[in-house]
């Protein structure tokens, strides 16, 4: 009897810091349908007096989020290819071959998972900068996928370790080389991790900020969703329902693909920490 008591007091402890948890997330979208006069009366009320799709027209059309969207797909999709196929290249290497130094080659770029990202930023600047693409999407896009992404060579090298041998074995004698063997038997073998990567990868480059900004502050009309948030910053006032409706935009289609690949991504994460 205690136990089902405590068992009843846990899922109501669980349920109560759910619901704090997701409540600014709900009172985002519930704001979006809002006037900016009735945010500041309602308070934490939910209800909106009425459901007005005004702000979502005027943040896609007069904010330009039409335009800041297509830049976050073409940059988020070109990333996320980029860091999954450096990752799984690094990964297989460091996980299949045995090289002089390859343990301390582990070890160093395991370090620079600890190096903030605002440290290395102008180093990055001068680099796409030497290439002629400042102020271009392709400068962007280098500048997002350029880091060690060193969590997504480790879980590839993790699993591509407790493949079986065998495997690559039999490709040999089937007259496969390093990379035929490395592009038609093994990476199909991990696609939970090439969904892990390409989610947390995908997420963190659609919610990208700072990169965006630096590398698109001359040329506003590059801007992605994030850095467009700056188009409902007037000199003296906010738009806060404006500013509601395109975080809203902005996170759809995140929460639609994990919802998509959220099975994947747990394989993925419970694959490499069992292996």
């Amino acid at each position: 009897m205690s136990r089902k008591i405590s068992r009843i007091l846990l899922h109501i402890a669980l349920i109560s810091i759910g619901i704090v948890w997701i409540f600014p997330f709900v009172w985002m979208v519930s704001a979006s349908f809002k006037t900016n006069i009735e945010l500041v009366n309602a308070g934490t009320n939910l209800i909106p007096e009425m459901f007005r799709v005004d702000n979502y027209i005027k943040a896609w059309t007069e904010a330009n989020f039409q335009g800041y969207f297509l830049n976050t797909v073409v940059i988020t999709v070109s990333t996320v290819f980029i860091v999954v196929a450096m990752s799984a290249l690094t990964g297989y290497a460091l996980g299949r071959v045995k090289f002089p130094g390859r343990n301390l080659f582990i070890i160093l770029i395991t370090a620079t998972m600890f190096i903030p990202k605002g440290y290395t930023i102008i180093p990055v600047y001068m680099v796409i900068k030497s290439l002629g693409l400042l102020n271009t999407l392709g400068g962007v896009i280098l500048a997002e996928s350029g880091g060690a992404h060193v969590l997504f060579i480790l879980l590839f090298m993790s699993y591509f370790m407790k493949m079986p041998k065998e495997l690559e074995e039999s490709a040999t004698v089937d007259g496969c080389g390093f990379l035929r063997t490395f592009g038609s038997i093994m990476l199909p073998l991990a696609k939970p991790i090439i969904a892990t990567a390409g989610i947390m990868q995908f997420i963190w480059t659609w919610n990208s900020f700072f990169v965006p900004l630096v590398f698109t502050i001359n040329k506003p009309e590059l801007r992605t969703l994030a850095v467009g948030m700056y188009s409902f910053v007037g000199e003296n006032t906010t738009d806060w329902v404006g500013m509601a409706a395109g975080a809203t935009i902005s996170l759809i289609p995140v929460i639609i693909v994990f919802i998509a690949f959220q099975r994947f991504f747990i394989e993925g994460v419970t694959g490499s920490v069992k292996g």
